[in-house]
């Protein structure tokens, strides 16, 4: 695995050594070429609809049991207190429903050249990880429920190493079917030139 923070020229100067007068600079990676399908949002808003969803209910379910139940174990500051837990859940959960799915989709990227595999992900932290296609082992293809109604797949590309291997979801089927197939037949291929 490959794990690159962007590096960012300050002083707004590059000599021919990449840098503006000092010691070594990471690499700059540009973003990987292919955003996954724009109906992602919504299979990540659904996501987070329904895990937020269970979390407000059983927050609800505990400030009701809590505010009501007399019980002597409960402490008195969180007996009043505990009616806001509903609220802060729900508003966590609000701003998570709609703020991190167009945010994932704005990161998370894809590309797949002659020898290797390329993806960012992540959010607060961005991941640049890069598969040699001669690594890869097995390419597998998911579908959940969700991603079965909006018509997306996921696609895992697994190497001897677990660090090693990457997953890309929200693409379409066909392009998750036509590339599981394609990195299978290459991978397979190299190893056969290998030997």
């Amino acid at each position: 695995m490959t794990s690159v923070r962007c590096g960012h020229d300050l002083d707004g100067e590059d000599d021919e050594n990449g840098g503006g007068g000092g010691g070594a600079r990471p690499p700059r990676l540009r973003p990987p070429e292919n955003r996954v399908s724009p109906r992602a949002v919504a299979h990540w808003a659904i996501e987070y609809l329904l895990l937020w969803g269970l979390a407000f209910g059983l927050a609800l379910g505990v400030a009701a049991w809590v505010g009501d139940s007399g019980w002597d174990g409960v402490p008195g500051w969180l007996t009043g207190r505990v009616g806001w837990l509903p609220y802060i859940i729900g508003a966590a959960g609000l701003l998570m429903v709609t703020v991190a799915p167009v945010w994932r989709y704005r990161v998370h990227r894809w590309e797949v050249s002659a020898d290797v595999v390329y993806t960012r992900t992540g959010w607060f932290s961005r991941e640049w990880l890069l598969v040699p296609v001669s690594r890869i082992q097995t390419v597998d293809t998911e579908q959940g429920w969700i991603e079965r109604m909006l018509g997306l797949a996921t696609i895992e590309v697994n190497t001897a190493s677990h660090t090693g291997s990457s997953e890309v979801s929200g693409l379409p089927v066909d392009v998750a079917t036509r590339l599981a197939e394609d990195l299978a037949h290459r991978a397979h291929d190299l190893r056969d030139d290998a030997t």
